[in-house]
């Protein structure tokens, strides 16, 4: 049975992402291996604690291993992988380990600084999670003690993936098995704007005249972890800095800072106010810029543009030693972009993070701005 959310007044149906698919099909498979019958149902507990209850296709039992396939759903979420047969093939191995492998159309990572290590298949860490969990389950259920290999494979994933951002981010050969919370949510970007609109003036309701905006869950996680702050004090902004600028000015704070990703903030300090990848991916220019503006020779600027992550960036300007100048820089250009957007009132200021470096740079007036929020 389909699971539903409304937004904008739509009632939109859920989907499941690659990473479910996988974990569904190798838990089919893995239970056909051991006890030798068909399975053309399968039931997967997702880590958003949604069940799912998955058609099995594609079954083919040979002697001494099984192969089949779950079609991904996307809901009415309009995905690249809409549709796509995510296929399962398992096989005992030696020891008692669970392995999993990509094969066909299943993208290989290439350069440092993403979910997987250079060499390893794209299947992130939550569906590697998924599928070894889901595979140990039935091995405990049949009390089989020796290894399970498992093998990933897109039979249309090299052509899919051309239509992704993979290929940027060196991922060659084919899709990532991706998925986070295991559904895929359709998106509603009036409804989640409205959503922030609502929370900023139950704020301003309620006396505050300062603010802490964070993107999602890094700044929120980094918010409590790094700073000591109750995360539920800041709005989750998603990408929409800009409209949560705009009611900011509207609902009169007098105060605004935001704490956010590095990959979400270096593209601010280019004037994107909506940070969505949609719009364009110019981290890497924008630190490239930054880079050059403080001096950066001309070779290191050359391997950061070829980056595929901030951290991995950041590496290289470690090694300059200009990190603080560049940091020092780029904040300066995200804190005139703020509140160019804003106009004079509120005050902006901004803070960004790495998960890697942890805090990298902040605005001159960011400190002030925290301890008011602070003392509110």
């Amino acid at each position: 049975m389909k699971e539903f959310i409304i937004k904008d007044g739509k009632r939109l149906a859920l989907g499941y992402t690659t990473g479910s698919c996988a974990a569904a099909a190798a838990k089919a498979a893995c239970w056909m291996l051991l006890t030798g019958k068909r399975k053309e149902q399968i039931s997967l507990m997702t880590p958003k604690g949604i069940p799912l209850e998955l058609e099995v296709r594609e079954i083919d039992m040979a002697e001494g291993a099984v192969s089949c396939a779950i079609e991904k759903d996307s809901g009415d979420d309009p995905d690249i992988t809409r549709g796509a047969l995510i296929f399962v093939k398992v096989e005992p191995a030696e020891g008692e380990d669970v392995l999993i492998e990509g094969g066909v159309g299943v993208g290989r990572v290439t350069k440092p600084g993403l979910d997987q290590s250079v060499g390893n298949a794209a299947i992130n860490s939550v569906p590697r999670r998924m599928i070894t969990e889901n595979v140990r389950e039935v091995m405990a259920l049949m009390d089989y003690h020796g290894g399970i290999r498992v093998t990933v494979s897109v039979p249309d994933g090299e052509r899919l993936a051309a239509r992704t951002f993979n290929p940027r981010l060196g991922i060659v050969g084919g899709i990532s098995i991706l998925g986070t919370t295991g559904i895929v949510e359709p998106m509603s970007e009036s409804a989640l704007v409205e959503t922030i609109r609502v929370e900023l003036r139950s704020k301003r309701a309620a006396g505050q005249d300062y603010v802490l905006l964070t993107p999602g869950n890094y700044g929120s996680d980094f918010i409590r972890d790094g700073m000591g702050i109750d995360p539920d004090c800041a709005v989750q902004v998603s990408n929409f800095v800009g409209d949560a600028l705009d009611y900011c000015r509207e609902l009169g704070f007098q105060g605004a800072l935001l704490i956010g990703h590095i990959g979400k903030i270096v593209k601010i300090g280019g004037g994107m106010l909506n940070t969505h990848s949609k719009y364009g991916d110019c981290r890497m220019e924008i630190l490239a810029a930054m880079a050059g503006a403080e001096g950066v020779e001309s070779g290191v600027i050359a391997q950061m543009l070829e980056c595929v992550s901030c951290d991995e960036a950041i590496r290289l300007l470690d090694e300059t030693g200009k990190r603080e100048q560049v940091m020092a820089r780029l904040m300066r250009r995200v804190g005139f972009h703020l509140q160019y957007r804003a106009g004079e009132n509120p005050e902006l200021g901004c803070a960004t993070f790495s998960k890697v470096y942890g805090m990298l740079g902040m605005t001159d007036n960011a400190k002030t701005l925290l301890q008011s929020i602070r003392e509110e």
